[in-house]
């Protein structure tokens, strides 16, 4: 019997007809037990707790009064298409109560393409805005006063033509770039770990992004220069702690990186930011967000600044994409609201909600609208704001805490002693890790042991995925627009002055090449004097490969979990037997290639296929990313494959696909394809006429794509 005289563990029995309550005993994804029942002795030896908001470590919040003073930022992170689509669409946000604006880029931009670069036109102004000069960024944010508007943009690869344009335009509507607000990116280790969304190795990178935050730090008081993203690696895979564990471990990465330039640790700590993406497991989310502060003032602590905000972490959220799933979309709403509350508890500075049928392709303008009202109710109907840290002193949410702050604080201490997160990174280990906590996950919600409403459970036959009308965009006449404005800048500019100032960052990029910890000056001001004469984007980009190169990573499969994960479940022991069986006809296991055309560097999808495919018994090969089609088609025929799976996220496939098959057609091959990711329904008949034999849309399982595959083999 309990101290207080309540035998819980007696009246649990009974309750579950005797029952041990043990039972209810359950584990986190990252081994974190979890309890039935949390009592005060829970909280015993957990210090700090009653440090109220505002202090250090930040259990509670940064702010002393947290939502009570200031709800957080409401941000909608928005782009498709040309600039004057984007900036109606930022208007019409604005107009709608919404407090700062993020920037998404399209493809091609990110990796530092021009619009008339053959190896865009597939993909120009799809899953974002298309941006090639200065001209592009004064049409985003015409209208819109870049003097008091807060202007996220999410750029790592092009992070330096990217913000030069915005400087650039910034001035040229009367704003000086001290004057400026907002955020950019500028993380590339996570594109080396996740995205993908590099262009250059990480060495000659990394430099980059010290030379943004020192110019930064030095010349643009109201801009920060890092938002440091743990939200991309919680999409591809990441377990809660590996997310918040690899996020800080960049941030001490850049940290150091930045103090190597002479910066003074409360010069441009106080403006760091971090980006975190928050995920269905309500409690575990908001404890996840807590924890991080606690880790990060613990850390920064070791650089003894002498100003608190410099171990105070700041954070924007943004509600899970991949918990998003086609069938019955508007269940979608239901999710995004859960994981905005976690946000909104957790602490967080800024929101972005997703749109509920973003599964099914760009949101819809009832989405958006419906998303955006999510985080006013949350504001302005829920009583929310009173109170800062509402859940501070559960005892659930704070034992939570303190266990994943301690696994937190293992796994950064086992980077740090490994060389930190670059090298770690560079090591493969951290990728790895991150794909077989996606393997895992894949394997559980296939099997049906976590639970995805409308997917696996509770499924209504009727419902039919992609089933929503397409927003209609003509990207063809979309780009030949584009071109045509790219073609007048460089018809009206000074083409010597563009040369002159191109070659000089070109060789202030090549100083000291020799040296790993390279301190190369001045790189952005360089490309701030480029795009005022009208270089482009493109442009900019290509003078620095010339120097640095392109970075072009391998693409490993990790075999071995979904299988283990699997083993036992009768839907997968059928199709691994049906697949030795094939290979006993044939005298050889069928060989599949798994693709990512364009320069789409989503490939958590690809990665599942692939690692659950090898699992299942065939011989599989993901090819590196980025693959033109003719890459692709050489790939297939050389090897040779059996059939091809083409991964597609980023909408280029209405062009890359048909591409693909056409190269396949001219090289002598007869081997199937089929499609899978993110195709809306309007676009599966053309890709069937090109000789697509099967499209598996989003949620559709390993099992059932390996079904459909060894039905055409």
């Amino acid at each position: 019997m309990a101290e207080d005289g309540h035998d819980w563990a007696a009246r649990a029995r009974a309750e579950l007809k005797g029952r041990d309550p043990e039972t209810l005993h359950r584990r986190t994804e990252d081994g974190i037990p979890v309890k039935p029942l949390y009592r005060a002795a829970d909280l015993d030896g957990i210090a700090q707790l009653d440090v109220p908001p505002g202090f250090a470590p930040f259990r509670r919040g940064i702010h002393a009064t947290m939502h009570a003073g200031r709800p957080w930022t409401i941000r909608q992170y928005g782009g498709f298409a040309m600039a004057e689509d984007t900036n109606a669409f930022f208007k019409a946000n604005l107009a709608a109560g919404q407090t700062g604006l993020s920037v998404a880029f399209d493809l091609p931009t990110h990796r530092g393409y021009d619009s008339d670069h053959p190896e865009a036109a597939a993909e120009i102004g799809r899953a974002g805005v298309a941006i090639d000069t200065v001209e592009d960024m004064a049409r985003l944010f015409d209208g819109i006063d870049l003097g008091s508007t807060s202007v996220s943009m999410t750029m790592s690869g092009a992070v330096l033509p990217v913000l030069a344009a915005f400087i650039v335009a910034g001035e040229e509507q009367g704003v000086a770039r001290e004057k400026l607000t907002g955020t950019i990116q500028n993380d590339i280790l996570k594109e080396f770990l996740v995205r993908n969304a590099y262009i250059y190795p990480p060495e000659p990178s990394l430099c980059i992004v010290g030379d943004v935050v020192e110019a930064v730090t030095r010349t643009m008081p109201r801009f920060n220069a890092l938002s440091i993203s743990g939200y991309h690696m919680q999409e591809a895979g990441a377990t809660p702690v590996q997310e918040v564990a690899y996020t800080i471990a960049d941030g001490l990465d850049y940290v150091r990186a930045a103090l190597a330039r002479r910066l003074d640790i409360d010069a441009f700590a106080p403006r760091l930011s971090f980006f975190f993406g928050v995920g269905l497991n309500f409690f575990q989310e908001i404890a996840k967000l807590r924890a991080a502060r606690i880790v990060w003032a613990e850390r920064m602590a070791a650089f003894a600044p002498k100003n608190p905000a410099s171990l105070a972490l700041r954070m924007h959220c943004q509600t899970s994409g991949v918990s998003l799933v086609a069938q019955e979309p508007r269940n979608n709403m239901m999710r995004t609201a859960i994981e905005a509350l976690a946000a909104v508890l957790g602490g967080t500075q800024s929101l972005h909600t997703n749109g509920f049928d973003e599964a099914l392709g760009l949101p819809s303008a009832e989405a958006v609208r419906l998303a955006r009202n999510t985080q006013h109710i949350l504001a302005e109907e829920t009583d929310l704001t009173h109170v800062a840290d509402p859940l501070g002193g559960s005892y659930y949410v704070e034992s939570l805490t303190a266990s994943l702050a301690e696994a937190i604080r293992v796994e950064v201490s086992r980077i740090e002693e490994a060389g930190g997160m670059a090298r770690f990174i560079a090591g493969g280990e951290a990728r790895r890790a991150i794909a077989e906590a996606a393997a895992r996950r894949q394997a559980r919600i296939d099997s049906g042991a976590a639970a995805v409403i409308g997917l696996n459970r509770h499924v209504d036959p009727a419902t039919k995925p992609s089933g929503r009308e397409q927003d209609f965009i003509d990207y063809g006449a979309m780009r030949r627009r584009q071109i045509d404005r790219l073609d007048a800048v460089r018809a009206k500019r000074d083409a010597k002055a563009v040369t002159a100032a191109l070659d000089r960052l070109s060789e202030a990029a090549a100083q000291d090449p020799s040296q790993p910890g390279r301190n190369v000056p001045g790189l952005l001001d360089l490309a701030i004097d480029a795009m005022r004469v009208r270089a482009t984007v493109g442009e900019v980009s290509n003078a620095l490969e010339r120097v640095f190169g392109r970075h072009r990573a391998p693409s490993p499969v990790v075999t071995g979990v979904y299988g283990e994960t699997s083993d036992g479940h009768r839907d997968f022991m059928v199709v691994r037997k049906a697949v030795t069986a094939l290979s006993a006809r044939v005298g050889r296991v069928p060989r599949l290639l798994v693709v990512k055309l364009g320069q789409d560097g989503h490939d958590r999808g690809a990665g599942a296929i692939a690692g659950g495919f090898a699992d299942l018994g065939f011989e599989v090969r993901l090819a590196p990313l980025f693959r033109t089609p003719a890459e692709a088609a050489r790939l297939a025929l050389e090897w040779p494959a059996d059939i091809i799976g083409i991964s597609s996220h980023g909408g280029g496939h209405g062009e890359l696909v048909p591409a693909l098959m056409r190269a396949l057609r001219e090289g002598g091959g007869t081997m199937p394809a089929v499609c899978g990711g993110v195709v809306p329904e309007a676009d599966r008949p053309a890709l069937i006429q090109a000789g697509i034999a099967q499209i598996f849309g989003p949620g559709t399982s390993v099992i059932e794509a390996a079904r459909g595959v060894l039905a055409l083999l």
